[in-house]
């Protein structure tokens, strides 16, 4: 049945819930904040949902770039390299970003008939990103089914995962990462020093996935 929309970046993690989950999904949501590798992500989003003949939307929140602060908003020379267990990718923090976005998620899902949106946050994020974390997901999810007449419910199956979870998963769902962008610098290629390029790299290669991605830095 097709009762859920989801939040999808283009990344590697939205993306393998898209596949995971495809079933149920009746929209896929896109949101274009102006940060340095929106144009990247966005058209991998476009071509996963093509190929499984989902619906795509892309809204626009350029307000975001003007008023918020954040080193992801600010150019790719901004974006600190590092693992993201260092202390200076918290830059790359956009304040409150999910909460935003799933809030127009739900509003949409709600005027489109739909009970359920999705989010591919996961155990990873947790030490970086406030707004991914379960005590965030599970006040939202409250807050979504209290704020709607339809009682939306916020589902975000990943939350527990390690990013090498989801990498496996991806991997037994046939899913070609190349066509799934990381980097938050946003270049014409992964620049392989950044935080989630390292993150990237390093699920892939724990969860025994070919990395096809082009990087940069080929270390």
């Amino acid at each position: 049945m097709k009762d859920s929309a989801i939040i999808l970046s283009g990344g590697m993690d939205s993306t393998t819930l898209l596949y995971d989950c495809q079933e149920r999904i009746a929209l896929a949501i896109s949101f274009d904040y102006g940060s340095n590798h929106n144009a990247r992500e966005i058209p991998f989003a476009v071509w996963h949902c093509q190929h499984l003949g989902i619906r795509h939307i892309v809204v626009p929140l350029a307000f975001m770039s003007q008023y918020f602060k954040s080193s992801l908003l600010a150019g790719s020379a901004a974006i600190p390299e590092g693992h993201y267990a260092d202390a200076n990718m918290k830059s790359t923090v956009v304040p409150f970003r999910n909460g935003i976005m799933l809030s127009i998620a739900v509003g949409i899902a709600e005027s489109e008939g739909l009970k359920y949106v999705m989010m591919a946050n996961h155990g990873g994020d947790h030490a970086i990103y406030p707004d991914c974390r379960p005590d965030f997901v599970d006040a939202f999810d409250r807050a979504a089914e209290a704020g709607t007449y339809a009682g939306i419910r916020l589902l975000s199956p990943y939350t527990h995962w390690t990013k090498t979870d989801i990498a496996r998963r991806g991997s037994e769902l046939g899913i070609d990462y190349s066509k799934t962008w990381s980097c938050y610098k946003g270049g014409d290629r992964h620049c392989g020093r950044c935080g989630t390029c390292i993150e990237r790299r390093e699920a892939l290669a724990a969860a025994g996935v070919e990395d096809t991605t082009d990087y940069e830095d080929k270390g």
